[in-house]
Order: structure tokens, then sequence, then C-alpha cells
């Protein structure tokens, strides 16, 4: 089985540094990609230069609070893009706002994950990713039409 391809879509370093660890943690073999905010994540899952080279994510990370385009922006840009759509995006953010919430499902997130504050918590949200998204589901490898930028 090839490692999960997990794209970070996060400004805050320490928030970054604690997801990679968090995994690390559960003993998952994860490659993380990192965008540090709204733009750099589209060019990369678009592929656009510099990111020609960038393979397609299995799975993606966003948080809400990202500088140029925020949370809300990218999603749906995502969700609307028939060539990254199917990539399951988990909203983790630090707002516990019901409004955001609501919007992120609205917006056709996959879950919402409240950011844990502790280090232990922010294990058990690896693990319980990993369980969930690496061993119990499916994902597609790739989209199942033709696109212009194949992966």
């Amino acid at each position: 089985m090839q490692p999960m391809r997990i794209l970070v879509i996060e400004d805050n370093p320490g928030d970054v540094r604690l997801i990679r660890e968090a995994f690390r943690e559960t003993g998952s073999q994860a490659e993380f990609q990192v965008a540090e905010d709204g733009e750099q994540a589209l060019a990369l899952l678009r592929r656009q230069p510099p990111y020609i080279e960038a393979l397609r994510p299995n799975l993606i990370l966003l948080d809400l609070n990202l500088p140029k385009l925020d949370g809300k922006q990218v999603l749906a840009q995502i969700k609307s893009d028939e060539s990254l759509r199917s990539i399951p995006v988990i909203i983790l953010s630090s707002s516990h706002s019901r409004e955001d919430v609501f919007n992120s499902y609205n917006g056709y997130a996959n879950c919402y994950i409240p950011k844990p504050i502790m280090f232990d918590d922010f294990i058990k949200v690896a693990k319980g990713i990993t369980d969930f998204w690496v061993r119990v589901v499916s994902l597609p490898d790739r989209p199942h039409f033709h696109t212009a930028r194949p992966y």
C-alpha cells in the first residue's frame, strides 16, 4: 500500500509541525505537502508553475483562516472543479462557530474537526483520520475522466 498523500493547507508553521508530529506518533506513513495560503494551495492542486510536478493528494486538511484566499473560498474552488472535487477535504480549524461548521458542510467539506489544543488530542485526531481515511474507506487515486493535466 502506498503512503497517504496529504495536502495541509495551513499558514501557521506551529500547527503544521503539530500535524506532522501527531501523524508520525500514530505510525502513519503519510507524505505531506504544505500550502501556506489559499492561492498557493490552488496552484499546487492545479499543478500550475512552479508545482507542475506535484502529486495529487489523497486527502486535504484545510484551515479556514488563511491569507490571500480563505479556506471557504478554497473549498468552494476545489468542490467546483471537476478534476479536484473527488479529493476529500477535512476542515481542521480553530473555529468552533456553528456557522463555520454549517457553511463547511454546506460547501461539501467531507468533515469538520475543531483543532485540538493539546498535543495528545492532536494525536487522537491524527489516529482517527488515519483509521478512517486510510484503513476503512477506499479513496480514488485519480479522476475517472480525462483532463488536460492528468495525474
